[in-house]
Parts: structure tokens; sequence; C-alpha cells
């Protein structure tokens, strides 16, 4: 019988990576010297957003484990069988495929990269309990460094290719935002109103990126009681005149999440409800004016919530002000050390992406029920910030159907 190998290289077609190669690079180098000063001979990630960060290549593990493993002088993707030469074709660097023949070969194709008995980093917000031990058990590191933290700084700080990235996101998600307001009518369902939004970013994305994959963008379009929440799913319910709204627009450009969200209402707001939606949208802007080099995330949320105190709105409030951008979706990705809460002393700097999207919740029962929310996105420059968000906001525009 044929022995079958623990792991092999399957490379084949054309690379296509979602920036040069320059960029890849540049990303490493830093790394790489976050490296040295912590004393790591390799680094295996494991998260979705660090890989593709490092290497362009967005994995879906259905069940199995991938890494990247970067050292001194080489970094190569770590793939299962199934997808064959795809992660290749999309990632920086070396690929390496393991075989499911036997178990942990994952491992094995990690070792064979880092060798035994190094010093070993790893992201400690994201490796399980169990892969863990598996990692210990395979590669016996000398020393375990938790290198996340310093990674996710190293992401907070966006290169000009990526706010280029990030702005084409931007300009998609108000693509999306406009088709949701098309579809908007008395009897429309939410999941009709976010198809078509849906739909509208998916082709813009196409028309932008001729040669990119195209996976995961979406809308969450929510109405009613189902705008108390930020994250709500999509239901079938239907649109009745008077309705809150909550516009949620997600395009998703090779691992780069952006995002554009507006409350609006259905023909016509009441008096009460009116009154709420314009002192969060006085929130807002209040708050981008905030958003400036050598402020810190803390104090721009102090700022805020006297804002709201002053009104008697706080208590409405249910989480922070914004955060960063990058690559993150809703079910991978963080950085959590830019955003706007009161418990984060980070200082603004210029290349830096953060969100703007103050949100009240007022409970059923009371006047103005429903939950308020606006979200634009600034680039923090040299002496303020550069707003790449332009679908309108506030009752002027979004009183609709």
């Amino acid at each position: 019988m044929t022995e079958r190998p623990q792991q092999y290289r399957f490379h084949q077609g054309d690379r296509v990576l979602p920036f040069a190669k320059s960029e890849y690079e540049q990303r490493l180098g830093g790394l790489r010297a976050i490296m040295d000063a912590q004393g790591v001979d390799a680094v295996v990630f494991t998260s979705m957003h660090s890989i593709a960060y490092y290497s362009g290549f967005l994995y879906c593990s259905f069940g199995r484990p991938y890494g990247l493993v970067v050292t001194a002088s080489q970094d190569v993707t770590i793939s299962a069988g199934i997808d064959a030469a795809q992660p290749w074709r999309r990632c920086h660097g070396d690929n390496i495929t393991y075989t499911d023949w036997q178990r942990d070969n994952y491992w094995r194709a990690i070792l064979s990269v880092t060798g035994p008995g190094k010093v070993i980093g790893y992201e400690g917000d994201h490796l399980t309990l169990v892969q863990s031990e598996k990692l210990k058990s395979f590669l016996k590191p000398s020393k375990v460094v938790d290198i996340a933290p310093a990674t996710m700084k190293q992401r907070m700080m966006k290169s000009p290719a990526e706010i280029a990235m990030i702005k084409a996101g931007s300009n998609t998600a108000d693509v999306g935002g406009y088709a949701i307001r098309e579809a908007i009518s008395v009897g429309a369902r939410e999941i009709d109103v976010a198809m078509a939004g849906r739909d509208a970013m998916e082709r813009e994305i196409a028309r932008r990126f001729p040669e990119a994959e195209y996976r995961d963008t979406w809308v969450w379009f929510q109405s009613g009681i189902n705008t108390d929440g930020a994250h709500n799913p999509v239901t079938a319910r239907q649109l009745q005149v008077g309705d809150i709204l909550s516009l949620n627009c997600f395009p998703m450009i090779s691992g780069y999440y952006t995002a554009l969200e507006r409350t609006m209402f259905v023909r016509e707001v009441d008096a009460a409800s009116l009154k709420i939606w314009e002192a969060n949208v006085a929130a807002h802007e209040y708050g981008i004016s905030l958003l400036k080099p050598g402020a810190s995330c803390a104090e721009v949320t102090a700022k805020i919530n006297d804002f709201f105190e002053e009104r008697q709105l706080l208590q409405y409030r249910t989480f922070g002000y914004g955060h960063s951008f990058g690559v993150l979706s809703h079910y991978y990705g963080r950085e959590a050390g830019l955003e706007l809460r009161e418990d984060i002393d980070t200082v603004l700097e210029p290349g830096m992406v953060i969100s703007m999207e103050p949100m009240l919740t007022i409970p059923e029962g009371k006047p103005g029920a429903g939950g308020y929310r606006e979200h634009d996105i600034l680039v923090i420059t040299g002496d303020g910030n550069e707003n790449i968000t332009h679908y309108p906001y506030g009752p002027q525009f979004n009183v609709v159907g």
C-alpha cells in the first residue's frame, strides 16, 4: 500500500493577494521587530484575523485548524488538504498542506517549520486549551510568549493601503444604504429589505475588486422592537407606518469589514421619538468633533457620557461609542485596545481608523421606544479626522417609505 504523506506542498495557479507583496513584507518586518524585542524564535498564529493580516489568506475552518508560522526567515501558512492549492494562491510566502490520514498532522506541519525547543509566540486570546496542550506536546517549547497584545497594537495603526481598502468598503456600505432606502415600504419584510442591501454591496465589491474572493457581506435590517439590540438578527417582520428602523450595512472585502448604521422611520416619526433621535444625532456629531490626535478613548467617552447625562439619557446607552476597523468581522477579529470605552486609555494617533456610533435604547412602553444608532467611520489625521462615511444621517433624509 502506498504510504500516505503527513504533509506536502500543493502550489498551482496564479497568486492573487488583497495587497501588494511590499505591504506584507512591511507587516512581517513589524512583526519580526516585535519578536526580537520579546525574544521569540517563531510565532504560531491560529486566528483568522492574524493569519489574514500577515499573509492575506482568510481561512474557512469547517472544524479544521489553520495556521501561520513566522520565523526570522520564513512565513508559512498551514492549511488542510480539503482546500487544495487555494490557500497558496491567496497567501504571501510559503504554504504547507497537512493531511487527515493521521491525527495531529497539523502540528507536525508546524513543527517542520519551527523545529523543537524554541521560544514560541502564540495568541492567548485565541488558542484553545486543547490546542495549547498540543503546542507544548509537539513543539516542546523552551518558553511560550503571548504575542497577541503586541500584534493587536500593530494592527491598530493602518497603512495607506489599508486606509484605501477601508475607504472602498465605506463607499460600498453607502451603496448598500441607498439600496435599502429604496426597498423600504409598508408591508415589506425585514429580510427582503436586507437582501436588497446585501446584493447591491456584493455587486459593488465585484465591480471594484474583480479578482477578489467574495464572501460574508451581510445586512442587519431591524424594525420595531427588533431595533433594541445593535446586533439583532434579521426577521420576517413586516414594516408598519411609524416603525423605527435600524439600517446596518456590512460589506466584507478580503477580510476587511466596514459598516454603515442609521436610524430610520417608516413614513412618519412621532414627537417623542424625534426628540430622542435628534439627541442621538447631536451626540454623534459631538463625538466626531472629539476624535483627533492626542485625545484618549476614555476622555472621549467621558465627554459623550456628560452630554447624555445633561439630557437625562445616559441610562439608555448600552455599549461603547466606537471601535477600530481592519481585519475583523462579526465572527473573527478584535482590536480591543482601540475602543471608545471608559476603561481604554489608548491615545488617538494619525493612521488609526475608528467609528463614532452612539446608541440609545428606549424600552418598550416608554415614549420613543426603540433603538437609535448612527455610525460613521473616521480616519485620524494630523490635525483631526476624515469622515469616510457619506450616506446622510438624521430625520431630514431618513423618514422614508
